[in-house]
């Protein structure tokens, strides 16, 4: 694999605990800048809604420049935000920095997307994302629980600088390393006009691979937001506990996606059969035994190894399907992804009101139903297509 691809890692491993961050440090916020802790719960919203809306304009916006230099823009901007944020004593203004950096990072990340699948032969593309996505649950294992201590032990301003650091060697990386043409590394794909890449958007193909994308990341949101009730209240654990369950669950993601990428080129109908079925059996297990404390560990690593392996290898087919939008297919992978970790939440917390701490969880389960109807019906779909075409 190119060293590139473990540098925009780095990137996406800064950027995916600075949007998980704040979730810990609400309490810290609310109280420095008097405002209520659901008025400081909109930043990560505002961060979510950045990345659907940013990552097709921001893509837009920069497909006909250097990957080099939109790359670099797009981070400099996004340090440059928490560094602002860090600074401010008005919470309008970090709200507005919360937006831009959540725009800088889904054009950060729709412009990866895209690079990735140009700099690797195209039989090692889905591990070559695998590698870049990897940055993401590291984030979920180390990012956000040690973002949450350095919060918690200075303030929610130091974890925010603290984010623009680590980002700064990233940077100078991706000046250094990244092509400054998408074409110099892969002459077989053509660019064509952005009208002809949005086209690639009416592909039935690809609206149901974005869609099973947006339901499975919605699944594994919608528990993981909710994980935390369900150690302490529903298994009875202290409370202290719960970093060494997300941890646990971030561990299991690692080795879900690092899987996923070494097979998904090959076996990935295989991997959405088999893997969404045993997807939903482990949310219904861990529904109904995670009052043992021993079961809710083995399963929370397994769901989180499972989803990811699912959902990464998802995030494949979206830029195998949509080669035809060779500088757009990144957003549309990003598009499907914060979907997921909007609806999520939203479901999670719906269901955890009318049914508690298990909810979520059956939420999830059902979501996952939804997914494997969806692909069936799809697998039927092209199985007639291409028993029509036999003569």
């Amino acid at each position: 694999m190119p060293i590139l691809l473990y540098l925009l890692a780095v990137a996406v491993f800064a950027q995916g605990t600075s949007e998980f961050l704040l979730a810990g440090l609400l309490s810290g916020i609310s109280s420095d800048l008097g405002v209520t802790i659901p008025q400081a719960g909109l930043l990560t919203s505002a961060f979510a809604v950045g990345m659907v809306v940013g990552a097709p304009v921001m893509a837009a916006l920069g497909r006909n420049l250097s990957p080099r230099w939109t790359l670099s823009g797009f981070l400099a901007v996004f340090i440059a935000m928490h560094v602002v944020g860090a600074m401010t004593d008005d919470f309008s203004v970090l709200l507005t920095t919360r937006v831009i950096a959540a725009l800088a990072n889904a054009g950060f990340l729709a412009v990866t997307l895209s690079t990735v699948t140009t700099i690797v032969a195209p039989e090692r593309r889905t591990r070559a994302l695998a590698v870049v996505l990897g940055g993401t649950t590291a984030a979920l294992i180390v990012g956000v629980p040690a973002g949450a201590l350095v919060g918690s032990l200075w303030s929610w301003r130091t974890a925010l600088l603290a984010i623009a650091v680590i980002s700064l060697p990233a940077l100078i990386a991706v000046l250094a390393a990244t092509p400054t043409r998408l074409d110099q590394a892969d002459h077989s794909r053509s660019r064509g006009t952005l009208r002809t890449e949005l086209r690639t958007l009416l592909s039935p193909s690809l609206q149901t691979t974005m869609l099973l994308a947006v339901l499975v990341n919605a699944a594994t949101f919608c528990t993981f937001t909710y994980l935390a009730p369900l150690v302490t209240d529903q298994a009875g654990l202290d409370e202290r506990v719960v970093p060494v369950v997300l941890a646990l669950f971030g561990v299991g993601a690692f080795t879900g996606v690092t899987t996923a990428g070494r097979l998904a080129d090959r076996y990935w109908r295989q991997i959405l059969t088999f893997g969404g079925i045993a997807l939903l059996v482990g949310w219904v297990l861990l529904g109904t035994t995670a009052v043992h404390p021993v079961a809710l560990f083995g399963f929370v690593f397994l769901q989180g190894a499972l989803s990811f392996a699912v959902g990464s290898t998802l995030i494949g087919r979206i830029m195998a399907v949509a080669l035809e939008a060779p500088t757009m297919g990144g957003s549309y992978a990003t598009v499907a992804l914060n979907l997921g970790a909007i609806l999520g939440p939203i479901l999670g917390g719906i269901a955890f009101g009318a049914f508690a701490e298990q909810g979520p969880v059956f939420v999830s389960a059902g979501l996952v139903v939804a997914v494997l109807f969806v692909w069936a019906m799809q697998a039927q779909s092209i199985h007639r297509t291409n028993t029509s075409l036999k003569p």
